[in-house]
């Protein structure tokens, strides 16, 4: 996430346009400079400051310690107790408080402490020989070589290690972990693991105990990055829930999928999971396929005449239209091309309900087969347009500096101009998971978002265009300073800003439910029907069209 500084920063922003590189950019500065302003109220792309914080594991061992640390000393108990009441209480400090001096008793016996005030255990009793007999191996082991977890029921040394060991090798439930006595319930604390356990099995066991802590926490998760070690703590309460761990695996905070705005979660649940439904394939055989008269086999008619034959080993010879038997369908019945019983037939309505359902199972498939062709297209150019990124900051940008002999900061653009290009593909690949769910009876609703999402696409296109092609004349190699750079770069970095005010008002409109508009706008393709409605902001509009139309 970019800091305050960065997303406003004109500095940086406009060192594009600094007359050292010779370019009189006076009229387009100041569509730069409106965009700044009309930036400290807005919405935009990425947040001015950070809603989040990414942990590491010494970050998240600390804030473990100093939980246990103050519990320890407000409860006035033992380091392993307090550990033992907060994985109770989910790492809960208010609800482990409230419980504590609520019901002192209660919460010990939940998790298994011995009370404060009580009778002594009941030590084993020695054989003659002064020995007494494990539980477990049932071997008789001098009284020093016992171990009790405080209840009195005593384990030789080495049982104590299998069993700790051994829990610890099964998993998290190792946490829990209770007196090997079936009766008993006194839990196993963190001294009895550091006592008896591996080096191998401590590591584990302060793994797991780790992981209870981001688990149970409801303002911190895991990053889902394969292998990733990092945990996210959110505190944000703007509504954006995108966030970005050190591994740079970006995702939804709220529901773990890769980022979504200005689509929400749970339009990103449902359309997820019907890209995996089976009804969509259910969909289209009924929208594309007829059962076989005799065997009920779904077969699809792609070209050709009215005459069907069946696949082995049925071979059911039938009529497309009518499904009936093809031996009793002649010239008088309509020929190949033609059936004049199905005809009369839906004269006479009885294949109304059959076309009917026929009707809307291929306008589902349709407008599915349309918004995920699109939604899938933009999820693709975003993979490449992450791989060109990659390109231009380990290989391009050298090049580019190099061929125009220029500073680091002179080529940045590029840079911005493919990150842009990333951001806005992310955002308007989901827009069209938005569109899907749009009710087509809201005309004016959809008319306002089919306007908005494509202006931002042809914006997205241009910029992509620019980025990916008229660069290709600065990466030759051998190519020398050339006075075509320096308009490229006004025109490179001025689609970027265009491209990204577009989508900043078609993001603002969909996360306000298109409602900023009103139905008579909604239907317009006037530019004034453009969700930002302060005179000042669509004069920019307007201007930064025109910029467009000259580019274009």
């Amino acid at each position: 996430m970019d800091s305050e500084d960065e997303m406003l920063g004109s500095e940086d922003e406009m060192q594009y346009y600094d007359s050292e590189d010779g370019n009189n950019t006076e009229d387009y500065d100041e569509d730069v400079n409106f965009m700044e302003e009309e930036e400290e109220d807005d919405y935009k792309l990425s947040p001015r400051e950070k809603n989040y914080k990414v942990l590491n594991e010494s970050d998240i061992r600390e804030r473990q310690e100093d939980d246990i640390t103050a519990v320890a000393s407000l409860l006035s108990l033992s380091r392993p107790a307090a550990s033992l009441v907060l994985l109770h209480q989910s790492w809960n400090l208010e609800s482990l408080k409230e419980a504590w001096f609520e019901d002192e008793d209660k919460v010990r016996e939940a998790v298994g402490l011995l009370p404060a005030s009580g009778p002594v255990p009941v030590v084993e009793s020695p054989e003659k020989s002064g020995e007494v007999k494990c539980r477990i191996c049932l071997e008789a082991c001098p009284r020093g070589k016992m171990k009790s977890a405080g209840c009195g029921h005593l384990f030789c040394c080495v049982c104590w290690g299998s069993y700790i060991n051994i829990s610890i090798a099964d998993g998290p439930g190792c946490l829990l972990l209770r007196c090997p006595d079936p009766p008993c319930r006194v839990a196993i604390d963190g001294e009895m693991i550091e006592t008896f356990s591996s080096e191998e099995h401590k590591s584990k066991y302060s793994y797991y105990l780790r992981r209870s802590y981001i688990e149970a926490s409801k303002k911190t998760k895991w990053c889902p990055a394969p292998g990733c070690e990092h945990a996210i703590t959110y505190c944000g309460y703007d509504g954006n829930c995108d966030v970005c761990c050190h591994c740079k695996y970006k995702f939804c905070w709220n529901c773990t999928e890769e980022p979504h705005r200005p689509v929400d979660c749970q339009t990103v649940k449902e359309w997820i999971l019907k890209n995996s439904n089976e009804a969509e394939n259910t969909n289209w055989i009924l929208a594309n396929s007829k059962p076989c008269p005799k065997c009920k086999r779904a077969i699809e008619k792609n070209q050709g005449c009215m005459h069907m034959t069946c696949t082995p080993p049925c071979k059911f010879e039938f009529c497309w239209l009518c499904l009936g038997r093809w031996s009793e369908h002649g010239g008088s019945n309509g020929g190949f091309y033609a059936c004049n019983r199905y005809e009369k037939a839906k004269k006479e309505g009885a294949y109304d309900e059959e076309e009917k359902r026929r009707e809307m199972a291929k306008n589902s498939v349709e407008k599915y087969t349309h918004h995920f062709e699109r939604w899938q297209s933009n999820h693709s150019s975003r993979q490449k347009a992450l791989e060109d990124l990659d390109q231009m900051l380990t290989v391009n940008m050298d090049k580019v500096r190099g061929n125009q002999n220029t500073s680091q900061a002179a080529v940045d653009f590029l840079v911005k101009a493919w990150e842009q290009i990333v951001e806005c593909r992310r955002m308007l690949k989901w827009t069209y998971a938005y569109g899907y769910y749009l009710p087509e009876h809201d005309t004016a609703r959809k008319t306002l978002f089919e306007f908005l999402q494509g202006e931002a696409e042809s914006g997205l296109e241009k910029l992509h265009q620019c980025a990916e092609e008229e660069v290709k004349p600065f990466l030759e190699e051998g190519v020398g300073p050339s006075q075509e750079f320096n308009p490229f770069k006004t025109k490179l970095a001025g689609l970027t800003l265009v491209t990204k005010n577009y989508f900043e008002n078609l993001v603002r409109a969909l996360e306000n439910g298109l409602s900023d508009v009103e139905s008579q706008q909604a239907g317009s393709s006037d530019k004034a029907g453009k969700v930002v409605k302060d005179p000042k902001k669509m004069n920019a509009e307007v201007e930064l069209d025109k910029e467009l139309d000259v580019w274009n």
